[in-house]
């Protein structure tokens, strides 16, 4: 007989992903199923909600300097497994677990490793992308307003 044994409550339909729950995602074909899985394994997560949280302070201020909505998709082994949105084009800015509510300005696709250097600034942004290091859909100009706000968020 199978028995719960993670003492974590069950996921209804409907529910969205608790803490210590994400939405896991496969490939562009399949659909997104709720699992639990261990946060260690996303060294980006922290970061993400810690960019969440700047950009509830300042996201009135950045939806008037950068007016674009980014989707991440961050990669492992060349799979999608978390999808963020950074939504600075409405209201005073929001940022969300899960692809883009409206369409995107710009879509990155990037392997995690490669997302944590740029972030923590280790790696140049332009020097990767010609290089081959992510992918970029869209307005790829609008790139450089993003790198500004992970500048200004490294800041505090």
């Amino acid at each position: 007989m199978w028995r719960r044994i993670d003492h974590q409550p069950k996921i209804k339909a409907g529910d969205e992903p608790q803490v210590g729950q994400l939405k896991v995602l496969g490939s562009a074909r399949e659909t997104a199923m709720p699992n639990t899985l261990d946060l260690s394994e996303f060294q980006s997560l922290p970061v993400f909600e810690d960019i969440s949280h700047h950009i509830k302070e300042v996201g009135g201020q950045l939806v008037k300097k950068v007016n674009a909505i980014f989707q991440l998709d961050i990669t492992k082994d060349g799979k999608t497994i978390l999808q963020w949105t950074i939504d600075l084009k409405n209201g005073s800015g929001d940022m969300y677990p899960g692809s883009s509510r409206l369409p995107a300005d710009t879509v990155f696709t990037i392997p995690e490793s490669v997302f944590m250097e740029l972030v923590l600034g280790k790696m140049n942004p332009q020097k990767a992308f010609l290089a081959g290091k992510f992918k970029v859909s869209g307005k790829v100009l609008l790139g450089q307003k993003l790198e500004r706000v992970f500048k200004d968020w490294a800041k505090f």
